[in-house]
C-alpha cells in the first residue's frame, strides 16, 4: 500500500504543484509507474476546480465563478497541459516538415499560433462551462467538470500505448514516459480512475465518450503523419482538446437527447 501512495504522489508531483510527502522523489523508475494513476490527479484538479466554483458562486455570478475556477485550475497544475497545447500550435503552425516541427516544440518562447491557441481554446472551456452551469444543477455541473479531467487525461494515456515516443528524452516533460508503456493492470487503474465520476452522472452522458474517442483518434494520426508518433506536448495537448470536447458533447446531449 505504501508503495502504490508513493507511486500515486509521485503523479501529483508530476502533474501538479499541490504538495508532496518529503519522501517522494523523482526516481525515473517511480515516475515511469506513475502514468496509472494520471486520471487520478485529475480528479483531484477537478475536485479543486470544483470546489471553487461551489465557494465562488454563493456570492458570485457564474461568469465570474467559472473564471476563478478555471484560474485555480491552471495554478494548480502550473500550467502544465495549456502549455504543452501553445507548443503544439506553435510547432504545427509554423513548421512543415518533422525536424522543424519538433525544433519549434522545443523552444520554450511563446509564438503567434501558441498565443491565439491558448486565447482560443481557454476562451472555449470558459463558454462551455458558463452554458454547462445554465443547462445542468449544480451537483451534475461540477461532476462534469471532475469527469473532463479524468476523462481527457486518460485519453492522453492512450497515446502512450499506441504510438511510439519521438522527442529527445533528455530535453523533455514526457522523459519518464518516454520508453514505457503501461501493463494491462495499469491501464485498469486508470480507466477505473477515469471512469469513478461517469458513476455519479446519468448513464446518457457515457455517449460524450463517443466524441473524445475521435478526437483522440484523429489527433493521434494527425501527429503520427507529421512527427512520427508523439511528444510530451502532444499529451498535453490532447489532454486541453478531450477537455473540451467531453464538456461540448455535454451540451450536445442536453441538446438533442
Amino acid at each position: 500500500m505504501k508503495k502504490q501512495l508513493d507511486i500515486f504522489f509521485t503523479a501529483v508531483m508530476f502533474l501538479t504543484r499541490l504538495p508532496v510527502p518529503k519522501r517522494i522523489d523523482h526516481s525515473p523508475l517511480i515516475l515511469q509507474k506513475s502514468a496509472r494513476y494520471f486520471p487520478w490527479v485529475g480528479m483531484i484538479v477537478g475536485l479543486i476546480a470544483s470546489v471553487t466554483y461551489i465557494a465562488c458562486v454563493q456570492i458570485l455570478s457564474p461568469a465570474i465563478s467559472i473564471f476563478f475556477s478555471m484560474v485555480v485550475s491552471i495554478l494548480t497544475t502550473g500550467g502544465f497541459h495549456e502549455d504543452g497545447f501553445a507548443d503544439v500550435c506553435d510547432a504545427f503552425g509554423g513548421g512543415w516538415t518533422k525536424a522543424k516541427i519538433l525544433l519549434i516544440m522545443k523552444d520554450s518562447r511563446l509564438g503567434t499560433y501558441g498565443v491565439i491557441g491558448l486565447i482560443a481554446i481557454l476562451g472555449l472551456k470558459f463558454l462551455l462551462l458558463l452554458q454547462l452551469s445554465g443547462l445542468y444543477g449544480m451537483f451534475t455541473f461540477v461532476v462534469l467538470i471532475i469527469t473532463g479531467n479524468t476523462s481527457s487525461r486518460f485519453a492522453a494515456l492512450t497515446m502512450i500505448q499506441q504510438y511510439n515516443y519521438v522527442s529527445d528524452p533528455d530535453t523533455s516533460k514526457a522523459k519518464p514516459l518516454a520508453h514505457k508503456k503501461l501493463s494491462f493492470g495499469e491501464m485498469i487503474i486508470a480507466f477505473v480512475g477515469a471512469g469513478l465520476s461517469f458513476l455519479l452522472l446519468n448513464p446518457i452522458f457515457l455517449l460524450a465518450i463517443i466524441p473524445i474517442v475521435l478526437a483522440r483518434l484523429y489527433l493521434g494520426n494527425y501527429f503520427k503523419k507529421w512527427i512520427g508518433g508523439y511528444t510530451g506536448d502532444c499529451l498535453g495537448a490532447i489532454q486541453q482538446v478531450c477537455e473540451i470536447i467531453f464538456y461540448l458533447g455535454s451540451i450536445l446531449i442536453w441538446k438533442f437527447f
